[in-house]
């Protein structure tokens, strides 16, 4: 038996394919959302049985929350890994869907049919891809291709609370030479991507107290000090004017691009001024001289999520605040240890209070980054699989922002990841109207057969 043969099983049977995730997005798994645990349990349930069906060993697996469903193959070849989530993101604000979110139906566009539910590509469609890509395998060959983990989650919309005591306390069952996540998707919606770099991130919110009151911005304007003006000074001084981050230390352990993933990266061709104009700006703002893409996937960042002081209320009143308060975050890369990145934001904060004012810290969260070794034999084969189904090759991208799983995966598990999905960026996850392309299903069902080939070749 051939790939051939599985590529046109897959072919020949999308539309039962489009009807079985049709039936998985109408269960309403919103994780966040108390009231729908039953719909949690009833998508595990769900899922639990398809695989069971395709030859798997499937079971779900309580936590504190809601359940994990694992199940496993055998098999010879290399073993892997694969994850994805089953819960989904609420659905509010209603009123703006134009049709129910858990009655699913295919619609079509101008550039074509679409998905169209909650769920469809954060992330149900996306873990069907792979499942379905198993399905075809087991119909041409009769067995289900080689060593296979899939460890699906019902709490990633909801902060994952059970998913690290769930891996430390299955750890050797988990455990692969390699993980997939289909939590991803096409680079500027048509060339394949796998991520092998995703940013860290520290969060920190600070409080700069002056005077224990607000006061009279006329009696004590000029005399006393101002909170307000003291924190966005102290902002301002987090970068130079080349935009480069001036925490004493912040760039130990950011490494240089490699000469290869640079000349990938200069292919891809990414046009900063339509990714901006969609935002209605046009200018890159990071670091003078590096690439734009380089901005958001291979540099680290210090960015100003929120501010507030004084009076904000509707008119004026000419106070003098006693608080100034910010929310400051950090993406890091490479080795950035986000521990020594929050000291070094203290000290460099804490080192710029004048006489009268004190400073209040509050953490919220920090990871590193995440950074895959794609020495594994893996990586070029998967590279070239997508590359033989999408008409643009297929390249090794970063991720402007951080998944967890991956770096789990790597500090709990000791394994790398291979971050693979079709997800478009007009999508809209997380939001009304939310679709998956019929497109992105059916050619991301082909991929995953093909992976699976190379891998097993």
């Amino acid at each position: 038996m051939t790939l051939a043969s599985v590529l046109d099983h897959i072919d020949t049977n999308l539309d039962a394919a489009l009807n079985r995730l049709t039936d998985l997005l109408k269960i309403q798994s919103i994780s966040t959302d108390p009231a729908h645990k039953d719909d949690c349990d009833a998508a595990a349930d769900w899922l639990v049985a398809d695989l069971a069906g395709l030859g798997f060993q499937a079971e779900k697996r309580p936590t504190p929350g809601h359940p994990m469903v694992v199940a496993k193959s055998d098999g010879a070849g290399p073993h892997v890994l694969f994850y994805g989530h089953y819960d989904v993101q609420p659905v509010d604000p209603l009123e703006l869907w134009d049709r129910p979110p858990f009655e699913p139906r295919i619609e079509q566009t101008a550039t074509g049919p679409v998905i169209r539910a909650r769920g469809a590509s954060d992330d149900k469609g996306q873990l069907m891809t792979f499942v379905e890509a198993c399905r075809a395998w087991k119909a041409v060959h009769g067995t289900l291709p080689g060593p296979i983990t899939i460890f699906f989650e019902g709490e990633e919309e909801s902060g994952s609370p059970s998913l690290v005591p769930f891996m430390e306390a299955n750890a050797p069952e988990l455990t692969a030479d390699i993980a997939l996540i289909c939590d991803t998707g096409l680079f500027a919606d048509r060339v394949p991507a796998i991520v092998t770099q995703l940013r860290g991130l520290v969060g920190e919110e600070i409080t700069i107290t002056g005077p224990d009151k607000d006061l009279h911005s006329g009696m004590f304007g000029g005399i006393a000090i101002n909170p307000a003006r003291v924190l966005t000074r102290i902002l301002a001084d987090l970068h130079d004017d080349t935009g480069r981050i001036t925490l004493p230390g912040f760039y130990d352990g950011v490494p240089p691009l490699p000469d290869d993933l640079r000349a990938q990266w200069e292919g891809l061709d990414f046009d900063h001024a339509a990714f901006l104009g969609g935002v209605g700006l046009s200018v890159p703002a990071g670091e003078t001289g590096k690439m734009p893409v380089e901005m958001i996937w291979s540099e680290p960042t210090c960015e100003i999520n929120g501010m507030w002081s004084g009076y904000t209320g509707a008119g004026f009143k000419t106070v003098l605040p006693s608080k100034a308060s910010a929310k400051v975050s950090f993406r890091l890369v490479g080795q950035q240890d986000p521990d020594r990145i929050r000291a070094a934001f203290h000290d460099f904060v804490t080192a710029r209070l004048p006489e009268d004012c004190t400073v209040d810290f509050a953490p919220h969260g920090a990871s590193p980054a995440s950074q895959m070794s794609t020495d594994h034999p893996a990586f070029e084969q998967a590279r070239a699989a997508l590359s033989d189904e999408w008409p643009d090759a297929a390249a090794f991208v970063g991720c402007g922002g951080s998944i967890p799983i991956a770096g789990y995966f790597k500090t709990l598990l000791g394994m790398d990841s291979m971050l693979i999905g079709f997800a478009k960026d007009d999508d809209q996850i997380h939001s009304p109207n939310e679709k998956y392309d019929v497109e992105s299903f059916h050619k991301g069902i082909r991929s995953w057969a093909r992976i699976l080939d190379r891998l097993n070749g």
